[in-house]
C-alpha cells in the first residue's frame, strides 16, 4: 500500500511540473545526499554487524609466516644454472620500498616446468619479495597493480568525459557496490553468518543505492527498482529450487575444497545462491532501467496511449534486449571460466560426462538462471510501467481543456 501511495505522489509531482522532471530540484539533491549518508552508515554498520563475535581481519598477515614487501630491481648481480633440475638462479640487488634498504634477492626460474615458469627479472622491474628463515630474500611475484591503476584512470577519465554528472554518479555507485560486497558481504560469509540473508540484503541495497544515485528519486527509478527486484527474486527462487534438484554439494573445484577446509561450517550451496543472484543483478538492473526509461519517454512523447498499448510497446522494446542481454550474461560466465572449460573438455571422454560435471553445471545454471531473470523482468517491468505511466499527464490535460 505504501508503494502505491509513493507512486501516486510522484505522478502528481510530475503532472504539476511543466516538464515532468524533478532531478534538477533541491528535492533531488536532498535525496542524493540522504542516499550517500545512508550508504556510508550501511557500509560501516553492516561491517560491524557482519564481523560481530569474531576476530575477523581483512587479509590478516598473521595467517602467513612471511610478509611480502615491495621492491625495485636495481641490478642483476649473477646467474647460476642447475643442470640437474634445470633451474636458473638469478641473483639481483633491489631497493625495498618504504625503508630504502638495498638487499640481495634471488629468483628461481625453470622454463621447462610450466607450473613455475615466470619471466626472468630485469633492471627496473617492480616486484614482491619475502625473506626466508635463512634471511635470503626471494622473488615471489611481479607488481602488476600499477598497470591496472593506469587502466582504471583511463576508464574513469572516459566515464567522466562522456557521462559528466552521470559519470560521477556511476563512479560513486560503483564504489559503494564494491564496498558492500567486499567490506560487508564477504566478511559476513567468513564470519559464518547466513549467506542467503546477507546476499538478499546486499542485492536490495545495491539496487536501491545504484538507481537512486544514478537516476534520482522519480517514477522511472521506482518502476526500475520494482522490476529489478522482481527479476532478482525470480533468479533467487530458481537457484534455490535448482540447488535441491541438482543434488550437488557445492564442491566443484580446488578452490571450494580449500574453502571448506578453511571454513568447515560454510554453506557452499549458499555461496552458489549468492553467486547467481549477485551476478544476475547487474544485467537485470540494466534491463529494468532501460525498459522503464524507454516507456517513460514514449508516454511523454505520445501522450494518449492505453496501458495495453504501452505494455505491447514495452514487449517490443524488450524483445530487442532479450537476445543481446542473454548473450552478454552467457558469454560473461563462459569467458570467466574459459580455462576450466577447456580443461574439463580435455579430460572428459564424452559429452554426457562433461555436462554432468558440477563445475560445468554451475556455469550453465548461472547463465540460464540469470537469463531467466532477464526474460521475466521484461514483461513484469512493461506491465507495471503500462499501469502507472498511464496516469502521467492527466492533470495537465484537464487544465488545458478547462482553459479552453
Amino acid at each position: 500500500m505504501d508503494f502505491l501511495l509513493i507512486c501516486d505522489k510522484m505522478i502528481k509531482a510530475y503532472n504539476e511540473r511543466k516538464e515532468y522532471k524533478l532531478k534538477d530540484s533541491a528535492f533531488q539533491k536532498m535525496i542524493y545526499c540522504i542516499v550517500i549518508i545512508l550508504s556510508i552508515i550501511f557500509i560501516y554498520a553492516g561491517h560491524k554487524i557482519a564481523v560481530s563475535g569474531t576476530d575477523y581481519k581483512l587479509l590478516a598477515n598473521e595467517k602467513s609466516d612471511v610478509m611480502n614487501v615491495e621492491a625495485e630491481i636495481l641490478a642483476i648481480r649473477q646467474e647460476d644454472h642447475n643442470e640437474q633440475t634445470g633451474d636458473r638462479e638469478i641473483y639481483f640487488s633491489a631497493k625495498v620500498k618504504g625503508t630504502g634498504d638495498e638487499v640481495i634477492g634471488v629468483q628461481i626460474v625453470n622454463e621447462n616446468d610450466p607450473t613455475v615458469a615466470v619471466k626472468p627479472v630485469e633492471e627496473g622491474d617492480k616486484i614482491l619479495m619475502d625473506c626466508s628463515i635463512d634471511n635470503q630474500w626471494q622473488f615471489t611475484n611481479y607488481i602488476r597493480t600499477n598497470i591496472l591503476i593506469w587502466l582504471g584512470i583511463i576508464f574513469v577519465a572516459l566515464l567522466l568525459f562522456f557521462g559528466r554528472a552521470k559519470g560521477v554518479n556511476t563512479l560513486v555507485s560503483l564504489l559503494f557496490t564494491c564496498l558492500a560486497v567486499f567490506v560487508v558481504f564477504v566478511p559476513a560469509v567468513i564470519a559464518g553468518k547466513n549467506i542467503y540473508v546477507w546476499a538478499i540484503v546486499i542485492c536490495i541495497y545495491t539496487i536501491l543505492m545504484t538507481l537512486l544515485i544514478v537516476n534520482g528519486l522519480n517514477i522511472k527509478s521506482v518502476m526500475a527498482i520494482t522490476g529489478c527486484t522482481g527479476g532478482v527474486i525470480i533468479a533467487g527462487i530458481i537457484t534455490v529450487i535448482m540447488n535441491r534438484l541438482l543434488n550437488w554439494n557445492g564442491l566443484m573445484d580446488a578452490d571450494t575444497q580449500r574453502l571448506i577446509l578453511e571454513l568447515p561450517n560454510i554453506d557452499l550451496l549458499g555461496i552458489i545462491f549468492a553467486s547467481v543472484t549477485i551476478g544476475a543483478m547487474g544485467a537485470v538492473m540494466d534491463v529494468a532501467m532501460s525498459m522503464s526509461s524507454a516507456l517513460h519517454e514514449l508516454k511523454l512523447k505520445v501522450g494518449k496511449i492505453s496501458p495495453s498499448e504501452l505494455y505491447k510497446s514495452g514487449m517490443v522494446i524488450g524483445r530487442d534486449m532479450m537476445g543481446t542481454m542473454a548473450n552478454t550474461l552467457v558469454l560473461a560466465y563462459i569467458g570467466s571460466a574459459m580455462a576450466t572449460t577447456v580443461l574439463q573438455i580435455l579430460y572428459n571422454s564424452s559429452i554426457s560426462e562433461l555436462l554432468n560435471k558440477e563445475k560445468i553445471i554451475m556455469e550453465i545454471m548461472q547463465a540460464l538462471v540469470g537469463s531467466l531473470g532477464i526474460l521475466l523482468t521484461i514483461p513484469f517491468t512493461a506491465l507495471i510501467c503500462g499501469i502507472w505511466y498511464q496516469k502521467i499527464g492527466i492533470k495537465k490535460k484537464r487544465r488545458v481543456s478547462a482553459v479552453e
